[in-house]
């Protein structure tokens, strides 16, 4: 299975392998990794799965639709790489990928 490591703002990392289609937000939620909210779950009506993607991963990831930009728009902190966590599915070929985890969620 596809391994995701999601790296807290303390330097604390949560490596865990999900199965192929799970979102890194289930994942993170199902593993109870401090930071992500999920209050939507995975609708990606809410914005607070928000995670930063590790540059070498961002041409990996599907391009980003409208409503999660719309999402990421609204997002406290939010850069470049950022992504809501319940859009990317996780894949073989996302195996080692590295999400951190802004300082709160909003």
């Amino acid at each position: 299975m596809p391994k995701v490591i999601y790296a807290e703002q303390n330097g604390t990392t949560h490596q865990i392998e999900l199965p192929d289609g799970v979102s890194v937000m289930q994942g993170a939620l199902d593993h109870g990794v401090p930071g992500i909210d999920g209050d939507c779950g995975g609708e990606c009506a809410c914005g607070t799965c928000h995670v930063y993607v590790d540059s070498p991963w961002l041409d990996r990831l599907d391009a980003i639709g409208d409503a999660e930009a719309s999402m990421l728009s609204f997002a406290d902190g939010a850069k470049p790489n950022s992504r809501l966590a319940c859009q990317i599915k996780m894949s073989r070929e996302l195996d080692g990928l590295v999400v951190a985890l802004p300082e709160a969620q909003h």
